[in-house]
């Protein structure tokens, strides 16, 4: 009988702890973060990327998703912090394409390496690369362009970039050396002052990614001229590349992607991979991401991982061959 009553009390206290188990698995799911890294003050167009997938990336994961903003050393602090972050998939670096495939060429001593320190997770979206000139310039495609460049090469057309070793720098050495011209480049402290010169028509051309670019664009104060890609751009339909135009090679995309901790378990990469290409897929998110002139690019780690293998080859030989060093 007092084995019973034992049974019985034991049951009961079973019962009364339940709920409390359930809340505790809650309450830990609940304080479960996962964190997107951005190497750039908000406001910026890789912050509004990852401000545009958090939300419902935390649905998708199933807890709640916040933005970092770590800036400086050319994406040195952000790349390290991840680097350095515990390898559970729960800290993200969301980067462009250059601190991961152009830094470490550009970098003598760089204090991370992508492919050594970084695991791959997915592409979010690639950012293709516009030739812009001022309303008013006299060109009115990129083949017009390269031509006035060879009409006097004691002069040459002058091209702003948001800095040295910058993609829009380097798009612009492509096109130097794919229409064998010698455009002066013109290097600012940032995209803004160096599209505010274009505008103002200080400078001859600027190679930009189309987000930021395209309110310009449509409010007439820049015209596109050429595209550095492969197709042509949905935003920006009667703009040619430049291999339509006949200059082969000029191909400059300033993707960006999600990279996590090296040493983070391929089950965990695998589960937030699959939880970013919901997210993308997601037509409020994919939307918004299109209207600003992105394109939506997931992949797989190992494609991302292969583009980064690719690209990192693609600019080291640019940057060595035009021996480019950092301001």
């Amino acid at each position: 009988m007092k084995s019973h009553h034992l049974v019985r009390r034991a049951g009961l206290l079973a019962l009364a702890c339940a709920p409390l188990l359930f809340a505790g698995a809650a309450l830990a799911q609940q304080a479960k973060v996962t964190r997107i890294i951005v190497a750039f003050p908000p406001g910026g167009p890789v912050d509004f990327v990852a401000r545009t997938l958090g939300e419902q990336l935390g649905k998708e994961l199933g807890h709640q998703v916040i933005v970092e903003n770590k800036a400086g050393a050319n994406g040195a602090i952000a790349a390290e912090y991840v680097a350095r972050s515990a390898p559970d998939g729960q800290t993200l670096w969301l980067t462009s394409v250059g601190a991961v495939a152009i830094n470490p060429a550009l970098y003598d001593k760089l204090s991370y390496d992508p492919q050594r320190d970084l695991t791959p997770v997915s592409g979010v979206v690639n950012n293709v690369e516009v030739l812009v000139v001022a309303a008013n310039a006299p060109y009115n495609s990129g083949a017009e362009f390269v031509a006035a460049s060879r009409q006097n090469p004691g002069k040459p057309l002058s091209m702003a970039s948001s800095g040295t070793g910058s993609v829009p720098h380097l798009a612009m050495e492509l096109l130097n050396d794919a229409a064998k011209i010698n455009l002066m480049h013109i290097p600012y402290k940032g995209a803004a002052p160096a599209i505010n010169d274009v505008i103002a028509g200080h400078v001859h051309g600027f190679f930009g990614d189309i987000p930021g670019l395209i309110g310009h664009i449509k409010g007439g104060r820049l015209k596109a001229i050429g595209l550095a890609a492969t197709k042509r751009h949905p935003l920006l339909p009667e703009v040619k590349t430049f291999e339509e135009m006949g200059v082969s090679g000029v191909d400059s995309d300033n993707w960006y992607a999600l990279f996590a901790a090296k040493g983070t378990p391929a089950a965990e990469i695998d589960r937030v991979n699959q939880a970013v290409r919901r997210t993308l897929g997601h037509e409020a998110v994919k939307s918004r991401l299109q209207a600003s002139g992105a394109e939506v690019a997931p992949s797989t780690p190992a494609q991302l991982a292969t583009l980064l293998k690719n690209d990192t080859a693609k600019w080291t030989r640019v940057v060595k061959a035009k021996n480019i060093k950092p301001d």
